[in-house]
């Protein structure tokens, strides 16, 4: 038997059309309006002024505390890696479960109970419809370009927390695994709830508990 039949795949999840290049698409961030703040004490500014954010060249700039950015979170990480790649000491993440719902709303307004609905924006469309064109496949593909961005804006002590459910959580966990290393998978966290509203059928059971996998960047021992 030919030898080139027998060669070993890498370890990693496998789907159709996978790339394992990921497109850095940067662009500009527009100027933000300060919405809501956080009151500190004149003694912490004082000494934050002086110490933390001014001094350590590793820091994260003062000015980005506090900070919501509107976006494809792609194209904003994409322009974060110029000044902050390995410097995020924690990511946590919620995306999509893949249920190809539409979680958009329709909203009643006044005592006619107006019902006003505001279109969708292209980045809209993809936060808040959890459907993709090529099912699975494009839901996976989207997960690992945005995995990888995040491993190299994470520090060296830097983990992750990636909130699935049973949907995707095993495909997640081997998609973790490759990004950022089966020995750094720490622990799997397992978030229970009531379910009430939801009916337990005869033929299964309900599942009322959510995923949260935990990695590291860097093993380390504790």
């Amino acid at each position: 038997m030919n030898d080139n039949n027998n060669q070993e795949l890498p370890l990693g999840l496998y789907w159709k059309g996978k790339r394992t290049t990921v497109d850095r698409i940067v662009l500009p961030f527009q100027s933000l309006e300060v919405v809501e703040t956080i009151n500190e004490s004149r003694a912490t500014r004082e000494k934050e002024k002086g110490t933390m954010f001014r001094q350590d060249p590793n820091a994260i700039d003062v000015e980005w505390r506090n900070k919501l950015i509107w976006g494809d979170n792609k194209y904003v990480m994409s322009a974060l890696l110029e000044k902050y790649a390995g410097k995020i000491d924690l990511i946590y993440i919620d995306p999509p479960f893949a249920t190809g719902a539409n979680f958009s709303t329709t909203v009643e307004i006044g005592d006619k109970e107006i019902e006003v609905t505001k279109e969708a924006s292209a980045i809209e469309e993809l936060a808040y419809r959890d459907t993709w064109g090529k099912g699975l496949d494009s839901f996976l593909q989207m997960m690992y370009d945005r995995l990888v961005l995040m491993r190299e804006l994470m520090s060296e002590k830097g983990s992750i927390y990636v909130h699935v459910d049973y949907r995707t959580s095993a495909h997640l966990r081997l998609l973790l695994d490759e990004v950022f290393g089966a020995d750094n998978f720490r622990n799997e966290i397992i978030w229970s709830y009531n379910g009430k509203g939801l009916t337990n059928t005869k033929k299964s059971f309900v599942p009322y508990n959510a995923n949260i996998l935990f990695y590291a960047k860097v093993i380390r021992r504790f």
